[in-house]
């Protein structure tokens, strides 16, 4: 059910800067101009264009709180949907893996995830889009992949590679690797065999890849790659049409991605903790370099929200500026032009936040309330 609104009083975050003590109003799921509809009183509350997450897999614990323990995938999408609107979050890509290190990043749980996405993601608030993480020495299942792909309903795929090339070209097994088989439930001497075996093909992986981006463009799929870490990475890339530079892990990277006109995705964890968890350029730095063009969840719901407040907070960009980072920049990076900015015509994605706190007070997706909470839905139930 969508409503007929206008929100007045609020700081109203328009493309060009904070309108203070503004109103903006919903009709038919857009932004209308106001007046339209009931008034709601915001003073005290600031109103954003809704979070587009262009990059999370923090769903996966709503999907497997505990290996073999959840048997419902539609239920867990539900619940994961959930926090994500609680966060302000109204346009998620859900980023699963495809992988050989099996387990939850297993190609047959990938079928379940995308099949329950599929179920639910209509009759929800949030925008749902899912995402499939190749990776790119799975060349058994390359032929196959694009019509799983178009079944699916998978608009965007990226391409990893996590296999230990250094550690297996010296004949070295790799750390973790017993815990790392149990996982995928194989034996530790077969899973060991199997990344020999993937290594010893890795010949034919570029040739590969380049017929796999091909058949994937034609489905009209977005591509990207990975954790690049050299310009001859994200070149490669960028000649087989994957344009999309995500978490790119140095700063040469980064500036082949900018050079290249490629848009480039960092992590929202890192701008909050300070840098990197794994040693890997710091995107405070990369930001203040200008280079990225949207902030994603990767494994924390929260983060959007608080590495932009933060980014404002530290002087380093203004609000429009920090929060463009997270919901109008990663838009423009899916092709989504109806949403990302609070304009007449564009989808109803409204954020509203306590102007103390900061805190999430009520989220509107498409018109629809996805989550409202404390002080806040009095007044829309006055």
């Amino acid at each position: 059910m969508t409503f007929e609104l206008t929100l007045q009083g609020g700081d109203v975050l328009r493309p060009d800067g904070l309108e203070r003590g503004g109103a903006i109003a919903i009709a038919e799921g857009l932004v209308a101009q106001a007046p339209a509809g009931r008034v709601v009183d915001l003073r005290g509350y600031l109103v954003l264009p809704g979070i587009v997450d262009l990059h999370g897999d923090g769903f996966e614990r709503h999907l497997a709180p505990r290996r073999g323990a959840m048997k419902q995938m539609a239920e867990g999408v539900v619940a994961a949907e959930a926090e994500l609107a609680a966060n302000g979050i109204t346009t998620a890509v859900l980023a699963q893996f495809y992988s050989w290190e099996g387990g939850l990043r297993g190609p047959e749980f990938a079928a379940q995830v995308f099949a329950a996405i599929k179920a639910v993601r209509c009759g929800l608030a949030t925008d749902l889009l899912p995402q499939l993480r190749f990776e790119i020495h799975m060349l058994d299942h390359c032929a196959e992949l694009p019509a799983r792909v178009a079944d699916w309903a998978v608009p965007y795929v990226v391409f990893n590679d996590h296999l230990p090339h250094e550690r297996l070209a010296q004949g070295r097994k790799p750390p973790r690797l017993t815990g790392q088989a149990l996982k995928a439930g194989r034996n530790p001497e077969a899973h060991w065999q199997m990344l020999k075996d993937l290594h010893a093909r890795r010949a034919e992986v570029p040739a590969a890849m380049d017929a796999l981006c091909r058949a994937l463009s034609d489905l009209g799929v977005r591509t990207g790659s990975h954790d690049d870490r050299t310009e001859g990475d994200r070149a490669q890339w960028r000649a087989r049409g994957a344009r999309i530079a995500e978490f790119p892990e140095t700063l040469e990277a980064a500036e082949a991605s900018r050079a290249g006109g490629d848009p480039i995705i960092l992590g929202s964890p890192n701008v909050v903790r300070g840098g990197s968890h794994k040693g890997n350029a710091s995107a405070v730095e990369l930001i203040a370099m200008g280079l990225c063009d949207a902030l994603a969840s990767d494994y924390h719901y929260p983060s959007p929200r608080r590495a932009a407040l933060m980014l404002e907070r530290s002087g380093l960009l203004d609000l429009a500026g920090a929060w463009r980072l997270v919901s109008d920049g990663p838009a423009q990076v899916l092709g989504l032009a109806d949403r990302g900015r609070l304009e007449a015509g564009k989808r109803a994605d409204i954020l509203v936040l306590d102007k103390e706190s900061r805190r999430v007070a009520a989220t509107f997706s498409g018109g629809r309330v996805s989550y409202m909470s404390g002080d806040v839905a009095g007044r829309f139930l006055a």
